[in-house]
């Protein structure tokens, strides 16, 4: 059990998923994740804030009755309403029936759309900058819509200085023995902190942002996100890599993406990596789509400066998973990248090309390069292809000198 003493009366009692496999049904788990709750008491009164998946919840209720076997829990803070942090809201209710909800009026309208709970003294409704005192110890509401749900909010324990932060700061990975930071080796949390921020809040930036600023004169000596290690030592690491992230500032790199269906669009993607290679760029991931984690693929394309897009034509159309992988970008609003594309054809020329263009347009991404392949490899492509690695790459020197 991952019970964990934070600061003085403020206790960690969350739960670890070491058996689902896909995260939101999505998104790959390889190193499983927690599910973060926790308990702040007062001298006069216990606050609960948030609460676990329920395929968890008999582990859940062990954790809590360690800590407060003897008291009663007089609050429960709803911070984010997705059912991996609230769907065990209606058995806390039962096992006290006595428990106040505290939230905000879009919490509040959640928890009765989902779980049918009311009754006239249930709630206490918050609005921002509000507080609740739990007798010497006071928890203050920080409202952040869109971090990234728009009932989403913050608790903060001003004498502490601990910050209860909902999925921000949040990343995938189990808790394997400690829960603080200063305790483990955090090399895969802040790893797989990229593809939770990529898949997950990906689309939010500028609300991220909002609350950066919102809170950024908050002293903090720890953030207690839902998921993922408490952070204390690496307060700073972890909410500079949000920001940059947020504001959709990426590292140096090529990042190159193909669907192929009989290797000839490899063919050309392989030859492509040589070229740019020769360039003396180092940083250089390949994804096969029908192979490559969507996830990964995410990831890569938030994290890096360049992103190059190609695909074989598939019932004049793009290659499904190519286009699965350009709706999710899409959809996470990506910009501020270098993107060129490149397209394999037999008969319908321009098909994939056009399709990617469109894209394109949509979000608003300059194409620096495009090139055109039919059928095959054919005498001409290495000229080609070097003039399109040059034209690249001086797109990449053009966007880090701006």
């Amino acid at each position: 059990m991952n019970i964990k003493e934070i600061v003085k009366d403020i206790f960690y009692v969350g739960v670890n998923d070491r058996v689902k496999h896909r995260f939101e049904a999505l998104w790959q788990l390889p190193y499983g994740v927690s599910y973060n709750s926790y308990i702040v008491a007062g001298n006069e009164k216990l606050a609960l804030i948030d609460t676990v998946c329920i395929e968890e919840v008999r582990q859940y209720f062990n954790n809590i009755d360690s800590i407060a076997s003897d008291r009663t829990i007089d609050y429960l803070v709803v911070n984010h309403m997705e059912p991996d942090h609230s769907a065990s809201i209606p058995e806390i209710v039962m096992a006290y029936p006595d428990i106040r909800i505290v939230g905000n009026s879009k919490t509040i309208e959640m928890i009765k759309g989902f779980y049918h709970i009311d009754g006239p003294d249930r709630y206490l409704e918050v609005k921002d900058g509000d507080s609740i005192d739990l007798g010497g110890r006071t928890l203050r509401f920080h409202l952040t819509p869109m971090v990234h749900w728009p009932e989403t909010m913050m608790t903060y324990v001003e004498d502490a200085r601990v910050l209860f932060s909902g999925d921000a700061f949040g990343t995938f990975g189990a808790l394997n023995g400690a829960v603080i930071d200063r305790d483990m080796e955090t090399d895969v949390h802040i790893s797989e902190m990229y593809r939770y921020y990529s898949c997950i809040v990906g689309k939010y930036g500028r609300f991220v942002e909002k609350a950066i600023q919102k809170l950024a004169a908050l002293p903090l000596s720890y953030i207690c996100p839902t998921h993922g290690p408490v952070w204390n030592e690496k307060i700073t690491e972890v909410v500079e890599l949000v920001a940059r992230l947020a504001a959709y500032k990426s590292e140096p790199g090529v990042v190159i993406v193909y669907g192929s269906m009989y290797g000839n669009t490899a063919e050309v993607a392989e030859m492509i990596a040589r070229e740019i290679a020769a360039l003396g760029i180092k940083r250089i991931i390949m994804h096969n789509a029908s192979h490559s984690d969507m996830s990964c693929m995410i990831t890569d394309a938030f994290r890096y400066s360049t992103l190059i897009v190609g695909s074989a034509t598939y019932s004049m159309r793009l290659f499904p998973e190519v286009e699965s992988f350009m709706n999710a970008m899409e959809t996470r609003e990506i910009k501020n990248k270098v993107f060129a594309t490149f397209s394999n054809f037999t008969w319908a020329a321009g098909a994939v090309t056009g399709k990617l263009k469109e894209y394109a347009e949509r979000m608003k991404l300059p194409v620096s390069a495009s090139l055109l392949v039919k059928q095959s490899a054919g005498a001409s492509t290495p000229v080609e292809v070097k003039e399109f690695a040059l034209q690249v790459a001086e797109a990449m020197k053009a966007m880090e000198e701006a």
